[in-house]
């Protein structure tokens, strides 16, 4: 059986969580483990699951040198960066409040 060993826990990014604030959101703290008995690491992804008014999932992943898209949307299954999320929230925030009154 693998055993995995928590290295380090990745905090939520603030910039998002002050974008979200104004949803209902869940947020589960991403994690660094180390494969025991090897040199192997694996990341668990930061999760912010927004529940009200629209459900959407966001993963936040560290930034590597290739892109420097660090979220991932499953419902949209493609990449952004801090800039576009901000956009698309703004864009869901409008839709909502015009759509309640």
């Amino acid at each position: 059986m693998l055993e995995f060993k928590t290295i380090q826990t990745l905090k939520p990014n603030t910039e998002i969580l002050e974008v979200i604030k104004d949803y209902k959101y869940k947020i589960k703290n991403g994690k660094v483990k180390n494969l025991l008995h090897t040199n192997l690491q694996v990341i668990e992804l930061t999760e912010y699951l927004i529940t009200y008014p629209i459900t959407l999932t966001i993963l936040e992943y560290k930034v590597n040198e290739i892109s420097s898209k660090q979220f991932y949307t499953k419902e949209y299954n493609q990449k952004y960066n801090l800039k576009e999320i901000k956009q698309i929230l703004n864009k869901i925030k409008v839709y909502t409040i015009l759509f309640v009154y």
